[in-house]
């Protein structure tokens, strides 16, 4: 054996004819450090030279390839679109309270007993009579000593609007 020479442990050891101790790893002489195509030529057993026909840059002053973190954008994305749909849903939820308090305020003026035709856009005031029914009038709270339940102005839907008084 020569004093430079590397000896490796691994693989499967020979001996040449002239004593020399060889060992042979992926196709790599460890002896003479030669191997059987370099390292800037792409080629396999099974496709040979195909650098051509591979989908990325395979000389050593191609761009570096680098996976994109997609899993940070997924997640800030999905952060994003989760406030919208809160912020939507919080919109929808005061939308159905408000109309819920309108339904409830036409449903009790409706269903209250008044003995003339109310006329759009004029105000009329809701009072809880002394037999417990509920009844609409054009007289004010402050002219009268009644129950005032609230005060409400028919629009052109026929719809009882809420106002303050």
């Amino acid at each position: 054996m020569l004093p430079n020479e590397l000896m490796l442990l691994i693989g499967s050891n020979a001996t040449d004819s002239a004593g020399f101790q060889t060992i042979k790893y992926q196709n790599v002489n460890i002896n003479t450090m030669e191997k059987e195509h370099p390292d800037n030529v792409v080629y396999s057993k099974e496709n040979g030279y195909n650098a051509s026909v591979l989908p990325y840059s395979t000389n050593v002053g191609a761009p570096v390839i680098r996976m994109d973190d997609v899993v940070s954008w997924k997640s800030r994305g999905i952060s994003n679109v989760n406030k919208v749909f809160e912020n939507k849903f919080n919109e929808l939820k005061i939308q159905y309270e408000n109309l819920m308090k309108e339904y409830e305020w036409n449903e009790l003026v409706y269903s209250a007993k008044f003995p003339f035709e109310p006329v759009i856009g004029e105000i009329y005031h809701l009072y809880s009579g002394a037999d417990g029914i509920n009844f609409l009038s054009l007289i004010a709270p402050n002219e009268w000593n009644k129950e005032h339940i609230g005060t409400f102005k028919l629009n052109s839907d026929k719809k009882w609007i809420a106002i303050e008084y």
